[in-house]
């Protein structure tokens, strides 16, 4: 092994020696708090955000209340089924669905996927149902309220 080689190899031990240091310190042990923003890493998503509720188009059936629009967002008040036509946000954003009762959300996978997606979401201890829909083009998303018994959907701002 040269001179060279050897400065190298001691040169790569430091860094990864340091890196594990770094990594160790920075270590926390609680779960962390929920409801704080992700801080830094902010600046990666800059420019991919929500889609805004007033580009929404709603149709529910059977015909239900008027949209409510709220502070949080667009409150839906349904009976069995809701089609939401999501106007092109020209560029990938996220449709946030919040729930006080549990309901299903079926939409096209953005891009160039021909793949429909389906889930069913319900409201836990730790608050309400929440459903993300990515969303790249003009997309309809169907909701759909399990037993008929009537949903309340808020499509949220964040």
């Amino acid at each position: 092994m040269t001179g060279r080689q050897k400065v190298l190899l001691v040169a790569v031990a430091v860094l990864l020696v340091t890196l594990y240091v770094v990594a160790v310190a920075g270590r926390r042990d609680d779960r962390g708090d929920p409801a704080a923003g992700p801080g830094a890493l902010a600046r990666l998503g800059r420019g991919a955000g929500t889609v805004d509720p007033a580009t929404v188009a709603v149709t529910c059936l059977p015909p239900a209340a008027e949209p409510a629009t709220t502070a949080d967002g667009v409150t839906l008040t349904f009976g069995t089924l809701c089609r939401l036509r999501v106007a092109d946000p020209g560029a990938l954003r996220t449709l946030v669905l919040r729930g006080t009762t549990p309901f299903e959300v079926t939409a096209r996978a953005p891009g160039d996927a021909d793949v429909t997606v389906t889930d069913e979401v319900a409201p836990d201890a730790d608050g309400p149902a929440v459903a993300k829909v990515a969303v790249d083009r003009e997309t309809e998303v169907l909701l759909r309220c399990p037993g008929g018994g009537g949903c309340a959907v808020t499509l949220a701002r964040s």
